[in-house]
């Protein structure tokens, strides 16, 4: 059909269809995804992070019975290390004076774009109550069996904070950063109701880490959620980067740095101990292990254990030992595995009939089997002579601390429909160096 329109009136035609065509080519992405929740500088305080895919203000509205309450805070772009440079805008926003106990309901998000309504329980920052969590390494975007039952038993309130021991998607920087954004949207069903506390793992060290250090806000200043500490009722948690011990060519003194502020900090805490007096470390590669990998922790010396190659500079047992640490956790490996008192590859019992009771070393947990793509690991037929128990199948860790001398640990199987395959009571009269 021929066109009778006049000359002008074809020119207004061409421009509105060259606005209309401009206007549909532009998809605006405001709405806030990938939700999670963070200890601040205490108890008392939590840390809310998010994604857009356009810069947008940064604001949280919340309440006990209505949203009524509101908390502002900034953004900060990051741009993926990859080919197409894909950009997001990342939000954050602390949350203070929450009243302990207290059940909030809250959405993050602009004027332009809320998300959904989500909520959670303040917690108390005193130390004279018994944190619940749950912990778990190795968990990817493909096959995150453990995930499901995880996000049932968080949101039921199972769990006062959950330990995330490196190793996540598979890896965040996958296609552009694309693996690391879904996997961000499946973790929210958890992080969005609980802080979910992390470290970093070796399936994170793309650009020096970067996708790990901008997706996640844990508390200090020191580390850029590197290394960190926080107290949860009677324990004092520390976090630590074990990767600056195999990815040297970052630089020498993120190791250095790490060290010094794992003495002052662990010091500190030992004068603590008096009102906290638990202190457990958590970092992505153990020191032992009966893997048959090969990996670090197969070998005697490993280099988490005794530090830089040939060196045995920044090693990590000896400086645990020195300050007292309680208990050991680990990931990385694709397995669970509890172990004796140990140190320096001598069994340190309690006594024979009572191991976990008033230990003469430190007990390690390594707990990497939550699910991914790389399926599960296998063990050596002969495990290590001080190596109590230990599976490959899929599940997570559960730890209770039950008040200043009674904590309880136990292993979930999925693979068995969470059924409590392994537990164990560490029983301790008095907190500090070991005899």
């Amino acid at each position: 059909m021929l066109c009778t329109c006049s000359p002008r009136g074809m020119v207004r035609f061409v421009v509105l269809w060259s606005v209309l065509q401009c206007c549909w080519a532009q998809v605006l992405y405001t709405r806030p995804e990938q939700i999670h929740l963070a200890l601040g500088g205490s108890s008392s305080e939590l840390v809310l992070t998010w994604s857009t895919f356009n810069a947008t203000d940064s604001v949280v509205e919340y309440g006990t019975t209505s949203l009524n309450l509101r908390a502002t805070g900034g953004s900060s772009l990051f741009v993926d290390g990859g080919s197409l440079h894909r950009p997001q805008y990342i939000h954050r926003v602390s949350l203070t004076g929450l009243q302990a106990g207290q059940r909030y309901m809250y959405h993050v998000g602009s004027a332009v774009a809320w998300s959904d309504l989500f909520f959670f329980t303040a917690l108390r920052s005193d130390a004279s109550w018994s944190p619940r969590v749950a912990l778990f390494g190795d968990m990817g975007n493909e096959n995150a069996q453990s995930l499901p039952r995880l996000q049932s038993e968080a949101q039921q309130g199972m769990y006062d904070a959950v330990l995330h021991v490196g190793d996540f998607a598979y890896d965040m920087n996958t296609d552009d950063g694309l693996v690391g954004d879904e996997f961000m949207r499946q973790i929210e069903a958890v992080a969005a109701y609980v802080p979910y506390m992390t470290c970093v793992g070796n399936h994170e060290n793309a650009y020096n880490f970067s996708h790990y250090k901008a997706r996640f806000s844990m508390p200090g200043d020191d580390g850029a959620n590197m290394f960190y500490s926080f107290d949860l009722g009677p324990v004092h948690f520390v976090g630590i980067a074990t990767e600056f011990y195999f990815y040297l060519q970052y630089g020498l003194f993120q190791v250095l740095h790490q060290y010094e502020w794992l003495q002052r900090d662990l010091e500190m805490a030992n004068q603590n101990r008096a009102e906290r007096p638990w202190i457990v470390t958590f970092g992505h590669r153990p020191m032992y292990c009966s893997d048959d990998d090969g990996d670090d922790c197969t070998h005697s010396e490993s280099i988490t254990r005794v530090g830089i190659p040939y060196l045995h500079l920044f090693g990590l047992e000896k400086l645990f030992y020195d300050h007292g640490v309680d208990l050991e956790l680990w990931a990385h490996e694709h397995s669970y595995e509890r172990f004796w008192p140990v140190y320096n590859e001598e069994t340190r019992n309690g006594s024979t009939a009572s191991p976990y009771t008033n230990p003469r070393g430190p007990v390690h947990i390594v707990t990497g089997s939550a699910g991914c793509r790389e399926g599960r690991a296998s063990f050596r037929n002969e495990s290590l002579p001080f190596s109590a128990f230990r599976s490959n199948e899929y599940g997570y860790t559960r730890i209770n601390i039950f008040n200043s001398s009674h904590l309880y640990l136990e292993q979930v199987s999925d693979d068995q429909g969470g059924k409590v395959i392994d537990h164990m009571w560490i029983v301790k009269d008095t907190h500090g160096a070991y005899p």
